[in-house]
């Protein structure tokens, strides 16, 4: 059964999994975004807490 032959499938899985693994991070890295998000004002919001009606 030629299917259960691990000789050239092992070959193409570790030669895919090591292009993953080094050239693909690399180039996901390079991305810059535009801007940060920064939050738009300094101060703290103030909560007030809900009264559940079954509590």
């Amino acid at each position: 059964m030629p299917q259960l032959n691990p000789a050239p499938w092992l070959l193409i899985f570790l030669t895919t999994w090591l292009i993953f693994l080094t050239l693909i991070p690399t180039k996901i890295m390079k991305f810059t975004f535009p801007s940060h998000p920064t939050p738009k004002s300094k101060q703290a919001t103030k909560t007030t807490p809900f009264n559940w009606p079954w509590h």
